[in-house]
């Protein structure tokens, strides 16, 4: 990658507390724009409280934010402090701009939150914007059902964001599969702005790296309820499966996820102990491994899960959940009708018969390689080259934002 300046300098803003999806995906990002530039760095803010868990790059480097997670009603509180919620926002704010002020980025990428987390980053993309850093806003590939999306932008007034801050939005996808655009009121200069990159190739980390032996024998199905706070539901109904059918060919793996409750992991690990053919781990943050030694995977759909599919050219089996958003769902079901998984709809029953069925179709379902998607796994060569071309521009402050700031 060329760089109108040496030494060049990407922020990338991740608001996630509570799971893995935005962190995983930023730290992707960051390292195959790395890899394509022998002059850039990449620093990641972020609010998850398990980034230290992941192996970086050189010249990749993260700031950790507060954390704060989302309750049950909607609303957030602080993960650790002995702060009330507004104090905490006001301190990852601070943290926020101060970083970009002192890092002084040449492209900021932002992902999911065109405002950050309750608008915390709104503050820095009029800072930076006045600085002339090029700001991308980063989408995945489906968002949520335009029903509930719609309305929660307009909550969030985030249009004139995407109207006047913003210079690109990347959609971490394929129209093909989903546009998270679709079915809202958007502005064609937003549109004009659209670019889909295509998903997200991961590969395997350094063999080396590797921190858990199992006992399990290949080739077994994985099962991973990603970051587990919401993957208990899945995961019981893998393990009475293999209750009800112990004839099931193939034994499985089950990651809890660094998120599920240790009591109920507990739970769960107590009837493994009776099973011959299942093995669970809590958490790996080199997923990758297993994913490549599995002969099919089970999951619930996340965007990562999803990418791992496509990029190790797994069967996979779906079990979506719908609360508190559609995404997992509108996803898989898109998928499935492209041919790329199956999909098995959690009806609330979840009887054992039916996925143990599942179960043994898995491995004779087709790969996603025998469907053809042109540019289905180009989104890191796609945003390497976007990053190219923005780091070739020269930086042009915003006279407009400057003045409305001074």
């Amino acid at each position: 990658m060329k760089s109108g300046r040496d030494h060049a300098r990407v922020l990338i803003y991740s608001h996630d507390s509570f799971g893995l999806g935005h962190l995983r995906r930023c730290r992707a990002i960051a390292h195959a724009l790395v890899g394509s530039s022998g002059g850039l760095s990449v620093l990641i803010l972020s609010g998850s409280p398990i980034i230290g868990s992941f192996d970086f790059r050189a010249r990749v480097d993260f700031v950790r934010v507060p954390g704060v997670i989302k309750l049950r009603n909607g609303e957030y509180t602080p993960l650790n402090l002995h702060l009330d919620i507004e104090q905490t926002m006001d301190l990852r704010g601070s943290i926020i701009r101060h970083t970009a002020e002192a890092f002084d980025p040449d492209l900021f990428i932002v992902d999911k939150e065109p405002l950050g987390l309750r608008g915390e980053v709104s503050e820095t993309l009029h800072v930076l914007k006045g600085r002339g850093t090029a700001l991308a806003l980063g989408l995945r590939d489906v968002m949520d059902e335009p029903a509930l999306l719609g309305p929660e932008w307009e909550r969030k007034n985030v249009m004139p964001a995407l109207t006047d801050l913003y210079d690109q939005i990347w959609v971490y996808g394929l129209p093909q599969i989903y546009d998270p655009l679709s079915g809202l009121d958007i502005p064609d200069q937003v549109r004009r702005k659209t670019v889909f990159t295509g998903y997200l190739r991961y590969g395997v980390p350094n063999a080396a790296s590797v921190s858990q032996t199992l006992d399990i024998q290949e080739p077994y199905i994985l099962v991973t309820a990603g970051g587990g706070g919401d993957g208990d539901a899945l995961v019981d109904w893998v393990i009475r499966a293999y209750e009800a059918d112990p004839g099931i060919p193939h034994p499985s793996l089950i990651v809890f996820g660094p998120f599920m409750q240790p009591e109920i992991q507990e739970a769960f690990l107590d009837r493994i102990a009776r099973l011959d053919t299942v093995e669970a781990i809590t958490f790996d943050a080199r997923l990758e491994h297993f994913v490549k030694a599995a002969v099919g995977v089970v999951g619930m759909g996340g965007y990562n899960t999803f990418c791992e599919i496509l990029s190790f050219d797994k069967p996979a089996l779906i079990v979506p959940r719908t609360r508190p958003r559609m995404e997992q769902y509108i996803r898989a079901a898109r998928a499935q009708e492209t041919g790329l998984l199956s999909m098995l709809e959690d009806d609330g029953i979840r009887d054992a018969k039916s996925m143990a069925t599942a179960l043994r179709q898995l491995t004779q379902q087709k790969r996603p390689s025998e469907v053809i998607v042109p540019g289905l796994l180009d989104g890191l060569e796609n945003i390497c080259r976007l990053t190219d071309a923005w780091l070739d521009e020269d930086r042009r402050p915003d006279i407009k934002v400057v003045e409305e700031r001074a």
